[in-house]
């Protein structure tokens, strides 16, 4: 039940990361990340590879279209789809449907409340550093509290996040999640109900 619940957290742990990223330098980190907010909420779809250090489910791809469309595949767990207040699981060829609570999705892609979570982080930013080969903005951010984590993330000069490298604990259990962000605004990314 546990995994259950993480897993259900993947959309929201990467949304609200990736919210931190893109655009011009401001007067400081977190004005920086205000306004990098705006245009990641913009975005009509992206890409994202997350490399897990839980060898239970070390890598998921992961596509989102905008409003409310997420598509998550990890093997072996399946593909797992989020449209709206639904989630769709599909374990050896059979598909499931799982009503989630109202707005569990949408409530991540709300300015203000996206606004208040990037006001809650403590925000550094790292200079420069190639990522890939291409060079990028570094920042370190982090929350505290119950579940403390610190984050780097690496922003192209496009404005759109490369890589983010999170880590904190689950309880006592430590973890390292490392996402690789890419095809932004890319129409070839559909997301439709699964058969």
């Amino acid at each position: 039940m546990i995994f259950a619940r993480s897993r259900a957290a993947l959309p929201r742990l990467v949304f609200a990361a990736a919210l931190l990223v893109s655009g011009t330098a401001l007067a400081g980190p977190k004005e920086d990340m205000l306004a990098l907010s705006k245009k990641f909420l913009a975005l009509r779809s992206y890409h994202v590879t997350m490399i897990s250090s839980d060898k239970r489910v070390p890598k998921t791809e992961m596509d989102f279209v905008a409003p409310d469309r997420y598509r998550m595949d990890s093997p072996p767990m399946g593909a797992q789809y989020m449209i709206g207040d639904t989630m769709y699981m599909t374990v050896d060829g059979r598909t499931m449907r799982i009503p989630m609570p109202k707005g569990m999705v949408s409530q991540w892609r709300e300015p203000t409340r996206v606004f208040r979570e990037v006001n809650a982080l403590q925000i550094e930013a790292l200079g420069t550093e190639a990522v890939n080969g291409k060079p990028a903005k570094k920042y370190r951010f982090a929350q505290s509290g119950a579940q403390a984590t610190s984050t780097l993330m690496w922003v192209g000069a496009d404005g759109y996040p490369i890589k983010m490298e999170t880590s904190g604990g689950a309880g006592k259990r430590a973890y390292t999640m490392t996402m690789f962000y890419s095809r932004f605004n890319d129409p070839s990314i559909k997301i439709d109900i699964p058969k």
